[in-house]
């Protein structure tokens, strides 16, 4: 029997893998997951990024059409609603992240509930669960295609590289399309791949999520319509391969062999509680046990006594932002963060605007920071720490470091907590039927016959809604 290639092995296996193949662990992350991305997908409506790309998106047509996430009146073509939906989730930067490093979610949900409300025949509430975690399981496999991708990223974005690639498996397990369909897909798709890193720290870096979850919408269904692409994309140096320095791919084993097991089984995913670059939730829990320090000994924080501020982080040329001047640069500003942390005692979605980026106090703060890369601080957010330390004019020194973030993979989010980011998030644009509609729907996910009532939901923005969604059983 001929072996099979390293792409042939990935379409077979996305056809393949069945619900019951899904475990309790991989059941549970991902339905954690799910509700996080809706939360902050719907906070991120109200961002100006996401209001761009709707008034851009609102010029087509199409026969089919499907949800915008927070607006009760408002649909778009299928694509067109993975774009926007995808942006809005990481609009604000503040959507899960996975190691190693990528946003994963963000590049499948919104191309799944697009597709959803376009299918003749309803997908369950499994078939989503499914379908969503082929699209993780490929991310977390091409990503081990090389040492580089462990690492904080220095050329590409990650969820442009692999996002599209996860976005089209998962899309081409809810069309159910043949083992060669699904290769021809994840074809197709690596010729929407890759987003250059200069582009972090600004507008246009939430277009790479959506971009993501559009093209390889797409790309599935162009599969599915008969359009082929290369058969080994992912064996060669020249196709996937473009996109590491150290390529070195492997087949993806058989959900029917004993080799098979999930990525997320064993590698759980970061939940952020601030809206920010990951990199910025060490230095802000740093700075705020520093700052905790320097108040039990001091009785009170005083700005005017603080001389200098080091800072000791992973090198990384684009989250070394000293004097930021958009939400987006202060998001990926190790400085700001710390700064904002030792001013207000906290950071939150409001410390981002640009009053607070603003403030004189805030930049007196910034201009005493100095940031150091000590050599055994490794750029990985499996193995990177923080440092803070605050030295006073009196020459005392508060220092503080953070290895572990509460909401790493290593120190998950309680269920409690979770839920309730979910919920100040979502609040800000859904009724409290909606609101608890999703929460309700998501944690039944495998008991609901049609995923569909998930949008309606996520559309329930007035008390219009609220007989409707009671109508509808799961």
């Amino acid at each position: 029997m001929l072996r099979k290639g390293i792409t042939e092995s990935f379409g077979a296996a996305v056809h393949s893998l069945t619900t019951s193949h899904l475990t309790d662990v991989v059941i549970h992350r991902s339905k954690r997951m799910m509700l996080d991305t809706l939360g902050v997908g719907l906070l991120g409506t109200r961002t100006a990024v996401f209001n761009t790309a709707l008034k851009y998106s609102q010029s087509f047509t199409s026969d089919e059409r499907s949800s915008v996430w927070g607006k009760s009146e408002i649909s778009l073509p299928p694509h067109f609603a993975a774009f926007v939906n995808g942006i809005a989730v990481h609009s604000m930067d503040f959507d899960d992240t996975w190691h190693p490093a990528t946003h994963p979610s963000g590049a499948v949900l919104p191309a799944l509930l697009a597709l959803t409300e376009t299918m003749p025949c309803q997908p369950s509430g499994l078939d989503l669960l499914l379908a969503f975690n082929v699209g993780i399981e490929v991310q977390g496999r091409l990503m081990r295609f090389s040492k580089e991708a462990y690492n904080i990223p220095e050329r590409f974005h990650p969820p442009s590289v692999v996002g599209v690639m996860g976005s089209a498996a998962a899309s081409a397990k809810l069309l159910a399309l043949s083992p060669a369909q699904c290769s021809h897909a994840l074809a197709i798709a690596a010729s929407s791949a890759g987003a250059p890193l200069a582009n972090a720290a600004t507008q246009t870096k939430p277009l790479h999520i959506g971009n993501a979850a559009r093209r390889g919408l797409e790309a599935a269904q162009l599969a599915q319509l008969g359009l082929e692409g290369n058969p080994e994309i992912l064996d060669k140096n020249c196709g996937f391969g473009v996109y590491y320095k150290d390529y070195s791919p492997s087949a993806m084993p058989h959900p029917a062999s004993a080799d098979f097991k999930w990525m997320l089984e064993n590698q759980n995913v970061a939940v952020k509680r601030i809206p920010a670059h990951l990199g910025m939730h060490w230095v802000v829990d740093a700075a705020l046990a520093a700052r905790a320090k320097l108040e039990d000994t001091e009785g009170n924080f005083d700005l005017h006594r603080i001389s200098h501020i080091t800072l000791k982080v992973p090198p990384s040329k684009y989250i070394d932002c000293p004097l930021p001047t958009t939400e987006h640069q202060a998001r990926h500003s190790f400085q700001f963060n710390c700064g904002s942390a030792l001013l207000d005692n906290e950071v939150a979605v409001s410390s981002y605007s640009e009053a607070k980026i603003n403030r004189p106090a805030l930049k007196e703060l910034l201009s005493k920071v100095k940031v150091e890369t000590p050599e055994d601080n490794q750029p990985s957010f499996d193995k990177m720490y923080c440092e803070v330390q605050i030295e006073t004019d009196q020459g005392q020194r508060y220092e503080a470091r953070c290895d572990t973030f509460y909401g790493h993979w290593r120190k998950p989010l309680s269920e409690k907590d979770l839920v309730e980011k979910f919920s100040v998030n979502a609040s800000s644009v859904l009724c409290t039927e909606g609101v608890e509609g999703v929460i309700d729907v998501i944690g039944n996910i495998e008991r609901v016959r049609e995923s569909s009532i998930l949008s309606s939901y996520l559309r329930m923005t007035s008390s219009e809604h609220q007989q409707f969604c009671r109508t509808r059983s799961l």
